[in-house]
């Protein structure tokens, strides 16, 4: 495996940075092929970056034929308000599908995930790829920075009446007002334009409450987006891998049932993208 950190050089980044992980190619063993890259934005609030969110998970998809790459974006703490981490997000796929032959990556399958509020930072990719104003911001064609699939778990997704108020403070800053909270709130921002998703979440979640990723589904469908949802009953919010490995010091981040969502995903990555 090749592992690189890669600067995030986007106007406005402070110390934004991309970790790659890379699986060797071998093309003498195995012949020429392209493996899929799954993109990882870790939660935080957008306060903070999990660590528990990041590297772990990706090794966990270099099982399952992928290549993984995390993202540690720059958060509130760093000053920073959005749309910073989204033209992050978007300059790290663009740098991916722009370096696809270097890697042995498939450029129309790079995929993003995100966890919590990095759930809403890889969704709002998944509705804002298309518009003409990230573009302005961006100064590049959209297709270079186009998600082809999106892996959200316990997604942060409304400002309304179910949101988590952090994440939207921490988001928007002193340029807070409610137009532009009502913008960010992604159930309003589905079209047909939003790549096939995997979600789930947990019944449980006292943090983000399911709502979130109820209405999420819900305007994937009215879009026609094919989606595929699973909800656990039980285990709170930020379990990460649901296991051992990505607990926290006082081991409460454990749940056999949520522990299957990585299986399932992979399972779904398998029937749609994973053909190498």
């Amino acid at each position: 495996m090749k592992y690189e950190k890669v600067p995030v050089t986007v106007d406005g980044a402070v110390q934004a940075e991309l970790a790659l992980y890379i699986q060797e190619d071998y093309p003498d063993t195995y012949g020429e092929r392209r493996r899929p890259m799954i993109l990882i934005c870790p939660g935080g609030g957008y306060e903070h970056v999990s660590v528990r969110e990041g590297e772990p998970v990706a090794f966990h998809f270099l099982t399952a034929g992928c290549h993984a790459a995390v993202l540690w974006y720059d958060i509130s703490k760093q000053g920073v308000t959005h749309p910073q981490a989204l033209m992050e997000l978007a300059w790290s796929v663009a740098y991916i599908r722009e370096h696809a032959d270097q890697y042995a990556i498939d450029p129309d399958k790079i995929l993003v995930a995100g966890f919590s509020a990095g759930g809403h930072l890889a969704a709002s990719l998944g509705c804002f790829w298309d518009r003409e104003w990230l573009a302005n911001k961006m100064r590049m064609p959209k297709e270079r920075y186009q998600p082809n699939g999106m892996i959200l778990a316990y997604p942060v997704i409304t400002s309304g009446a179910f949101a988590h108020r952090g994440s939207f403070e921490n988001l928007m800053g002193e340029q807070a007002d409610a137009e532009l909270e009502r913008e960010l709130s992604l159930e309003n921002q589905v079209t047909d334009k939003v790549p096939p998703v995997f979600m789930w979440h947990t019944i449980e979640d006292g943090s983000v409450p399911l709502e979130n990723s109820l209405l999420f589904a819900a305007a994937l469908r009215k879009a026609g987006v094919n989606f595929e949802y699973h909800v656990f009953p039980h285990g709170g919010h930020g379990y990460a891998l649901a296991t051992r490995e990505t607990a926290m010091k006082g081991g409460v981040e454990i749940e056999p049932q949520c522990e299957q969502w990585m299986d399932l995903c992979k399972n779904w990555l398998k029937y749609n993208f994973v053909k190498i």
